[in-house]
């Protein structure tokens, strides 16, 4: 019985977290909505970039190498939060977890000479 009242504690503190995490930012947004001054004028609806007004349409056109490169970047980064906890760990582990790892990196490696062969980390 005693057992049964610790997991549902559990829970509750689970809901109780659930709850405030919900509740907390719409009663934030309330309270904003209440306070701040609402003044509206033409003025505040027109896009302002730097002091200065728009004189050409907002949507560019980016390059795609941007966005290959950020994808590069989140893709080696990941790896490494998957590294730092193996390597914490590896005396406990064994020879099975180096292995797993080394065709963990290994098949990233693959990735990394796949687009360096495909020139998406080469900048014109």
């Amino acid at each position: 019985m005693e057992l049964l009242n610790q997991y549902q504690n559990n829970y509750l503190i689970v809901f109780v977290f659930l709850c405030l995490g919900i509740l907390l930012p719409i009663v934030a947004i309330l309270i904003g909505k209440l306070l701040r001054p609402h003044k509206p004028s033409d003025a505040k609806y027109t896009t302002y970039e730097s002091g200065i007004e728009p004189f050409h349409d907002s949507r560019v056109q980016f390059n795609v190498r941007y966005y290959i490169f950020a994808l590069m970047f989140v893709i080696f980064d990941v790896e490494t939060v998957f590294l730092y906890p193996w390597a914490v760990a590896y005396e406990n582990l064994g020879i099975f977890a180096l292995i797993e790892m080394l065709i963990f990196i290994l098949l990233l490696l693959i990735g990394l000479i796949y687009a360096w062969k495909k020139k998406v980390l080469k900048w014109n």
